[in-house]
Parts: structure tokens; C-alpha cells; sequence
């Protein structure tokens, strides 16, 4: 989404399973709002490092960098798919303290 390109490109051919292991730390915000740890983010696609803690300026939108908005340190997750034929299997989510 435009903030920090990937260290490689390791997608598999269309039709495959992609597997991705993601590593995210939320930002952090102060009594007033202001952020005190950035969120970062470390991603393996299909065994190969993509992303190796890459910092988030804030959310990740499409041609857009908007900036932090204070948020609950938990929140749904959300998976896209852009309107395209996709389908998710094997989701798991393990909180990291």
C-alpha cells in the first residue's frame, strides 16, 4: 500500500496457496493522543522474508497515507480480497505479549 515497498517478491503463480506469516505490533498512543511507538510490521510470504520490521506511518489505505487516528489497542480483524475470487483457510491469530 505504498508505505514501505517488500524486500523481494515471493508470490506463487496464480491458482497456488500463498502463505503468509505476519508479525504486527500496534502504535501506541499517549493520554493525549499522540503516538508514542509506531506500528510495526514483519512478514514472511510463502517462508520468505518480505517485510523485517517495517515501520507503519498509519493506516494502510490505497494511495493514501493518512495518519494515526487514537484507536483501542484490539480491534476486529479484516481480510480483503479486492472483488476478486479469493478464499482464506488455516487463519490464526496468537496474541504476542
Amino acid at each position: 500500500y505504498g508505505q514501505s515497498p517488500p524486500l523481494v517478491n515471493a508470490t506463487r503463480p496464480p491458482g497456488e496457496w500463498q502463505i503468509y506469516d505476519i508479525v504486527y505490533t500496534g502504535p501506541r498512543f499517549d493520554k493525549d493522543g499522540k503516538v508514542t511507538r509506531p506500528a510495526r510490521l514483519t512478514v514472511f510470504l510463502n517462508g520468505v522474508l518480505v517485510q523485517n520490521a517495517s515501520e507503519l506511518t498509519g493506516a494502510t489505505l490505497n494511495k493514501a497515507r493518512p495518519p494515526y487516528e487514537v484507536h483501542p489497542e484490539k480491534l476486529p480483524l479484516s481480510l480483503q480480497d479486492h472483488s476478486h475470487p479469493v478464499r482464506f483457510r488455516n487463519v490464526w491469530v496468537r496474541a504476542l505479549n
